[in-house]
């Protein structure tokens, strides 16, 4: 039986595990869209299709960047802390 620490000890563990897995694409998406925000406020250009589709492919190349870190990032917490739970350790 899980005791209650051990629960919100593994959800603490979780939630740290997906802002480290998520974190390359937030910085990448916070400053891509920081860019364009300033750049559209120099030259007054009011484009909605400007801030999007810089930051999609921003993500897009970041992620593809990352996907092994992430995965491994992913793998780890399952395999370090849901694993054991499951079998009982």
């Amino acid at each position: 039986m899980m005791s209650e620490s051990m629960l919100y000890d593994t959800l603490r563990q979780g939630l740290w595990a997906a802002v480290i897995a998520s974190a390359p694409i937030l910085t990448v998406a916070l400053v891509v869209g920081l860019a364009v925000g300033l750049f559209q406020a120099l030259t007054s250009v009011q484009e909605m299709t400007l801030t999007f589709v810089p930051k999609l492919a921003a993500i897009l190349g970041v992620f593809w960047l990352c996907m092994g870190f992430m995965t491994k990032t992913l793998v780890t917490f399952f395999t370090a802390s849901i694993v054991p739970l499951i079998a009982g350790h």
